[in-house]
C-alpha cells in the first residue's frame, strides 16, 4: 500500500480524516484529529475525576462537555504549536509535510481555525464553575509557552507533561 504523499509520514489518513471533503482534511490534520491520544490524555482524567466524585451516572452532560473541550483544546494547542513552529517544521523531514509547513493551510487560515477551536473551548469553559474556569484559564500560560521551550531547553516534552498534568 502506497502512502499519500500529502499526508505527514506519522499519520493515518484512513477513517474519519478520509471521510472529510478534501479541502477540510488539512485543517483536521492541523488539529491532529487523526491522533486521538492527545485528547484522550485530556479527557480521561476529567472523566475519572467526575466518576470519583460520584457523578459518572448523573453527570453525563458534563462528561460530554469535557470530551468536546478536550478535543477542541488539544486541537487548538496543536494549531498554535504549528503556527509558532511553521518555519522550523519546514526544515525537519518528519514535520515538513504538516499543513502549515507544506503550505496546504495558510497562516491566516490557521489563525482563523485556532479562533474557531478556542470559541468551542470557551463554550465548554462557560459550563464550568468559577474556580474551574480560573484553573483552566491559568493553564493557557503553560500551553502558550510550550512551543518556545524547544528553543530554550533540551526537554520540551517535560514542559508538555506539565501542560497535560495541569
Amino acid at each position: 500500500m502506497q502512502r499519500d504523499t500529502l499526508s505527514p509520514p506519522d499519520t493515518e489518513h484512513r477513517g474519519f480524516i478520509g471521510l472529510l471533503p478534501a479541502n477540510l482534511r488539512p485543517f483536521a490534520l492541523l488539529a491532529r484529529f487523526d491522533r486521538p491520544i492527545g485528547w484522550w490524555l485530556l479527557f480521561w482524567p476529567c472523566f475519572w475525576g467526575i466518576s470519583l466524585a460520584g457523578g459518572a451516572i448523573r453527570e453525563w452532560p458534563l462528561i460530554l462537555w469535557m470530551l468536546l473541550g478536550a478535543i477542541a483544546m488539544r486541537g487548538a494547542g496543536c494549531v498554535y504549536n504549528d503556527i509558532v513552529d511553521r518555519d522550523l517544521d519546514r526544515q525537519v523531514a518528519r514535520t515538513a509535510s504538516r499543513p502549515l509547513a507544506s503550505g496546504a493551510v495558510s497562516t491566516k487560515a490557521a489563525w482563523v481555525w485556532l479562533g474557531v477551536l478556542c470559541l468551542v473551548g470557551l463554550v465548554v469553559l462557560l459550563q464550568l464553575n468559577f474556580n474551574a474556569q480560573l484553573l483552566a484559564l491559568e493553564s493557557l500560560l503553560l500551553v502558550a509557552a510550550y512551543p518556545f521551550m524547544k528553543r530554550i531547553t533540551w526537554w520540551p516534552q517535560l514542559w508538555l507533561g506539565l501542560v497535560f498534568s495541569w
